[in-house]
């Protein structure tokens, strides 16, 4: 039997905080650049994401940064601790690289840290992933998340065509936490807000009370696992779209932290998607 292939490391980057903004009370976007983004691109899909490394405390890396070095000769608990992020935007131009950070305080890790970045300071980080775009051949477009998928559906939103009917759903905690969102003429999202319920409670029902347009659609539905869960079942077996129209995951699960969601999540999806199978 032929051995498996080695792990590839994805590729490594470096840079710099080039200006913060506070968008929301709860949301904190930082402008990249710098010549680590030379070798930088996302410009093929509207969810490319990267993973943010943040070293252990204590922990610093010789140069010039080396992620497969790192692996090789460090023990596991001296590498880097990643955080996922969506892309944004990207300006191929002025090689500008914007992401987004939800932040609470001083709950969790990258939050905090976006919260007190400053001009001048570095930022290194794996990717870009992604693998979703509107399709233009799709006869409508169907978008739901809550404020962990919002960078990535406000990149799609921004990318429809001309004349697109979209049907786009956003649940936030409240009114503050809207955005404003550059969306060709007749496309708009529709904000729901949170307040005291559970996660992914509005955003559920929001779906399943929608009037589906006729037509083939092009669906991306991410945020909360318990909430994707419940909009997988009802997509699949209630609305009957194939799996091929279907960009849908947990971004993460409520009472967990986010390494205890990653390494679980591909065996939770699996299982998920076995019961549907079976259900259907």
């Amino acid at each position: 039997m032929a051995e498996a292939p080695a792990r590839k490391t994805p590729q490594a980057h470096e840079a710099q905080v080039v200006r913060t903004e506070r968008i929301t009370p709860h949301m904190v976007r930082l402008v990249l650049g710098g010549e680590g983004l030379d070798a930088f691109d996302a410009s093929e899909f509207t969810d490319h994401y990267i993973k943010v490394l943040f070293p252990p405390e204590g922990v610093s890396y010789p140069e010039p940064f080396d992620m497969a070095r790192i692996r090789e000769e460090l023990p596991r608990e001296q590498w880097p601790v990643t955080r996922t992020y969506t892309v944004r935007s990207w300006d191929p131009a002025l090689r500008e690289l914007v992401v987004d950070f939800v932040v609470h305080g001083t709950e969790g890790l990258a939050g905090p840290w976006a919260a007190g970045a400053r001009p001048g300071d570095t930022m290194r980080f794996l990717g870009p992933g992604g693998g979703y775009a509107p399709d233009p051949a799709a006869d409508w477009h169907l978008l739901a998340g809550d404020e962990s998928a919002l960078p990535a559906i406000a990149a799609a939103v921004e990318a429809m065509p001309a004349g697109a009917v979209v049907h786009a759903f956003v649940e936030v905690s409240g009114p503050d936490e809207e955005q404003k969102i550059a969306a060709p003429d007749g496309v708009g999202v529709r904000w729901l807000h949170r307040g005291a319920r559970p996660a992914g409670e509005a955003l559920t029902e929001a779906v399943q009370a929608l009037d589906f347009p006729a037509g083939e659609v092009s669906a991306f539905v991410h945020g909360e696992a318990g909430c994707v869960k419940e909009l997988r079942r009802h997509l699949r077996l209630d609305r009957g779209i194939p799996r091929e129209r279907l960009s849908i995951s947990g971004y993460w699960r409520l009472g967990q932290d986010d390494e205890t969601w990653r390494a679980a999540k591909r065996e939770w999806n699996a299982q998920v998607e076995a019961e549907q199978e079976q259900a259907g």
